[in-house]
């Protein structure tokens, strides 16, 4: 850097924002799963498959999150 900074005495505008993470016991990484067997339609899958892939996820995951989505906003 050729140039030198120049700092001045201008007051900084700063707040204390409470802790709002969970512990980490709090976290449950692992939650239990029941393999469960569901008939979807061609064009669902397509639809899931296809947006895993875009997003380099699971279709799996991707159905799994959408009802447990569901589920949390019942």
């Amino acid at each position: 850097m050729k140039n030198k900074i120049r700092y001045s005495n201008e007051p900084i505008e700063a707040r204390i924002i409470n802790d709002f993470l969970p512990s980490p016991e709090d976290l449950n990484l692992k939650e239990k799963k029941t393999k469960v067997t569901l008939t979807l339609t061609q064009k669902s899958l397509d639809f899931f498959k296809s947006s895993a892939k875009k997003h380099k996820g699971s279709y799996q995951a991707m159905i799994r999150r959408l009802i447990d989505y569901y589920v949390a906003n019942q």
